[in-house]
This record gives C-alpha cells, sequence and structure tokens, in this order.
C-alpha cells in the first residue's frame, strides 16, 4: 500500500487556532481549532491535495527535509502521513447523485412495485457493460 508523507507547518494564533500549509504543496492549507483537531485536519486536505493533483495529471513533488525557510514565529513542523490509493478508493467508489429521465409513469410503476431505481441502473450498466 503506497505511503506518503509532506512535512506541514503548523502555525499558532492568538485565539488557540492553528493553519496548516506545506511549503512543498502550494494551495494546500488547513486549520484547526487546536493542534490535535488541526493535525486532523491536516490528514484530511493532505489527502484530498492529492487526490486532486492525481486526478489532473500532475506529478506529485518530492517531500523536503525541514528546516524551511520562512518559518512563522512558533510554528512547529510535523510530518502527515496519508494513504493515497484508500483515499481515491474512498472517493471514487462514493454514492453520488445523478439526474436522469424517465417516463412518469414508468416512475410512479417502479414505485408502487418497491424497486430502488438507483440500484437498478446501477445493475443494468454494470451487466452492459461487462463490468463486476
Amino acid at each position: 500500500m503506497r505511503k506518503l508523507t509532506y512535512y506541514a507547518v503548523f502555525e499558532p494564533s492568538t485565539n488557540g487556532n492553528y493553519g496548516v500549509f506545506w511549503p512543498d504543496l502550494p494551495g494546500c492549507v488547513s486549520m484547526g481549532d487546536n493542534l490535535p483537531h488541526a493535525e486532523e485536519m491536516a490528514i484530511e486536505a493532505l489527502s484530498l491535495h492529492i487526490y486532486s493533483m492525481e486526478q489532473d495529471g500532475e506529478l506529485l513533488p518530492d517531500a523536503s527535509i525541514p528546516p524551511f525557510d520562512d518559518m512563522p514565529s512558533g510554528g512547529i513542523i510535523m510530518p502527515i502521513t496519508v494513504f493515497p490509493d484508500i483515499i481515491r478508493n474512498e472517493l471514487d467508489n462514493r454514492s453520488v447523485k445523478t439526474n436522469i429521465t424517465l417516463p412518469a409513469w414508468l416512475k410512479d410503476w417502479a414505485g408502487t412495485q418497491g424497486i430502488n431505481l438507483s440500484q437498478t441502473l446501477q445493475t443494468a450498466l454494470k451487466q452492459m457493460y461487462n463490468m463486476q
């Protein structure tokens, strides 16, 4: 299973919150109400950022080794590890809504028969295109 680790910078604010950014991944940012919450949110942000980059065909940069230039005062460097294949599987297999068009009488009939239209469409598409 693929595992990626990037170093994040946790920047404390005066109210106890923490902002998070990755020097290696511009645009990947997060925050949390406290350090444990910020770490939890950082894992989610990094996972989604990597997923998005891979979906867009972008190459992932190599992780830099701290220390970093321009460290904020009081900043904490923490390694954040994610498992991109698990995230990809979760996101690619999540259920999403989509609109379809059916004659009203067919939708009504399916309702009276207790037919789940979403499940029926999934099954029909998988069978039609020989998918497991």
